[in-house]
């Protein structure tokens, strides 16, 4: 069976990956996230967003979730108060009488930071149609400002008003009156997907990019496995330990209510308090209804562009978690930005560098640098997801290539992970976790670790946008193992007689498998540890003479050229040469055996850094043997003859 065939089996069979490690230490990786969307949310999704059938000829496809997001929260935050509507209303009434702001009372018996104090349900408002307007109007303002800030940031006044002149607001009102959002029914974790699953059937009405706004459930949870892959005094039961996590691009809040959900599951008693920042006015609002249900203060999450305007600039984090847009230029900001590179240096977000204009992502990089809590005071981890250019992107002195450097000579990169293509709902490029860190353990400093997990995916059932594949829990499982480790590690690929594969994950210093009886195994590199030195390179530029028409080398007549060889640029050549390796005895070795009379120009020399991926885990596949090609061609040309002849009988 072909490798392909293998991974279609896998995939149809739901067995997921069929690995075997050897001699790997084995980490508990925490609660059992659901990898994919579950029946029961996709149902309950797909019912809300039913809601568009009514809307249809009076709202456009690209109108549709303008009315669908804000009713859906609306239904969850009063599904969620109505349990303890009665108290609430009985401590409104206790110290409103006695002259006392009762909201810190109310809010106590909600076990909520948010209430609404009018004496209605949006069953009750929908039970005086001809009053409905303002009945609503009147509940909603009865909410906590808190609350209020999601409905303006939503333009809910404009959307109801629409659908009155329309005479849908009691048609629109009683689907959702109709659909049971209560946290029995449904839980925040669930409620959540239930989010990213109507903005993504959002972005595909309008024709939007759902990948700006969340992301894929699995590569957050990777993510988040491998920032608590340590287990320390926060990870421990019973400790009521705090920590802050942080989102720079925090869209619903996915990856915060994941992170959050991680810590409660294995430390009950531990608190994580979450800050984000979002730029899209619709995702903040679902985000501080979310962090409004799980009892989070909604303040520490800031609506605007985290680049141009920090809202958190005095801020410093435990945990970071982010995963930035894709190749997006980031000319919209360029005059901030540049300007806080050029007036603060290193005491701002930029000094190490800008990258060139059309992607902002190692900006990200570096503004998440900038908000690690200081090694002194218990330092800082985060993840960021990448793709590709950020590796290598950019020669010796420019922006990006001084932002690898930064981040590498300073120690903080601890491993970078290859996922899977086709893993993002908006996007199939190949994309990288990128794992830094101010608190490296010994046995990494110094260090960093390269995990191909590109091969660790199954088959979608159905694909979603781009999404054409997810990691399995295994595949999750196995990279926090290697993770953890933090050594080398092979895969090796076993091929039976019969073509049936299976994989097995051989750790640094054992034995590979033996191969079956007419079977193979081939081995490639998992797991890869390597200096930060080893990623660094010095561009030398070589110079060669000018020579006059009998070819006698042309000497300089003035100034410091003045009796030296004149460069001739249009024999200009530069070399890169690892950091590692003495430039003289390279250039001696490579460049002066062929082009005797060359030098270096040391004045244009410059460090450079780099990390190629791909060519530290590819392994050369030799061609097979002709005699083997031949014998098989004549195999198969005798087997066409026969069935030519066997035709023609």
């Amino acid at each position: 069976m072909r490798l392909a065939q293998w991974r279609k089996t896998r995939s149809q069979s739901g067995l997921g990956s069929t690995f075997k490690t050897k001699k790997l230490h084995v980490f508990d990786t925490g609660p059992d996230f659901s990898m994919s969307i579950p029946p029961r949310t996709t149902s309950l999704s797909s019912m809300i967003w039913q809601v568009a059938d009514l809307l249809r000829g009076d709202f456009r496809p690209a109108e549709y979730g303008r009315v669908i997001l804000p009713f859906t929260v609306l239904r969850r935050l009063d599904a969620v108060l109505i349990p303890t509507r009665d108290k609430v209303l009985k401590e409104k009434a206790k110290w409103e009488s006695k002259g006392i702001d009762p909201m810190p009372f109310m809010e106590k018996a909600a076990g909520l930071k948010f209430v609404n104090t009018s004496d209605f349900t949006l069953k009750d408002v929908l039970g005086d149609p001809d009053n409905l307007t303002q009945n609503l109007s009147a509940y909603i303002n009865a909410f906590s400002p808190t609350a209020r800030d999601i409905f303006d940031h939503f333009r809910f006044t404009e959307q109801t008003d629409r659908l009155a002149k329309a005479d849908l607001l009691y048609l629109v009102l009683e689907k959702f009156v109709s659909f049971d959002l209560s946290n029995k029914a449904v839980d925040n974790h669930q409620m959540g997907q239930v989010f990213e699953e109507l903005i993504r059937k959002f972005s595909e009405a309008s024709n939007e990019t759902a990948g700006e706004h969340f992301t894929p459930r699995e590569v957050i949870k990777l993510m988040v496995n491998l920032i608590f892959a340590e287990y320390d005094d926060l990870l421990t039961p019973g400790n009521p330990a705090v920590r802050t996590i942080y989102d720079p691009t925090a869209g619903t809040g996915g990856m915060l209510s994941v992170a959050e959900e991680f810590l409660l599951d294995h430390n009950p008693d531990a608190r994580l308090t979450m800050f984000g920042q979002e730029l899209n006015p619709e995702s903040y609002a679902i985000c501080n209804a979310d962090m409004l249900i799980r009892n989070q203060d909604v303040s520490n999450i800031r609506l605007g562009n985290t680049l141009s305007d920090d809202e958190l600039a005095d801020y410093k984090f435990d945990y970071m978690l982010s995963n930035p847009p894709f190749g997006v230029e980031w000319k919209k900001v360029e005059k901030a930005v540049r300007a806080e590179h050029e007036k603060l240096r290193y005491d701002g977000r930029f000094g190490p560098g800008l990258p060139r204009i059309s992607d902002g992502s190692m900006l990200f990089l570096l503004h998440l640098v900038h908000k690690m809590r200081p090694a002194k005071d218990g330092g800082a981890r985060f993840g960021i997801v990448m793709n590709g250019s950020p590796l290598f992107t950019g020669a010796a002195g420019s922006g990006e290539s001084e932002i690898r450097r930064f981040v590498l000579e300073e120690d903080l990169v601890e491993a970078i992970i290859a996922l899977p293509t086709d893993m993002f709902f908006n996007t199939g490029i190949a994309t990288y976790v990128w794992v830094l860190t101010n608190r490296k353990p010994k046995n990494r400093k110094g260090k960093v670790q390269l995990i191909d997990a590109s091969s660790f995916w199954q088959k979608m059932r159905k694909s979603l946008g781009s999404k054409r594949k997810e990691m399995g829990e295994d595949d999750i499982t196995l990279v926090t193992r290697l993770f953890r480790n933090a050594q080398d590690a092979q895969i090796a690929t076993i091929t039976a007689a019969d073509g049936t594969q299976t994989r097995e994950v051989v750790a640094k210093g054992a034995e590979p498998p033996e191969a079956p009886e007419d079977g193979k195994v081939k081995l490639a590199p998992l797991s890869r540890i390597f200096r930060n030195e080893d990623f660094g390179y010095q561009t030398i530029t070589v110079e060669r003479p000018q020579r006059d028409e009998d070819n006698n080398i042309v000497l300089g007549q003035r100034g410091k050229a003045k009796g030296k060889p004149m460069p001739d640029s249009s024999l200009r050549d530069t070399e890169n040469v690892p950091l590692n390796e003495d430039i003289h005895a390279y250039f001696k070795r490579e460049v002066l055996p062929h082009a005797p009379d060359a030098w270096i120009d040391e004045a244009k020399t410059k460090i450079g850094y780099e990390i190629p991926f791909n060519r530290y885990f590819y392994v050369f596949d030799p061609p097979r043997p002709l005699a083997e090609i031949d014998a098989d061609l004549k195999d198969v040309t005798a087997q066409i003859m026969a069935m030519l002849g066997e035709l023609s009988v």
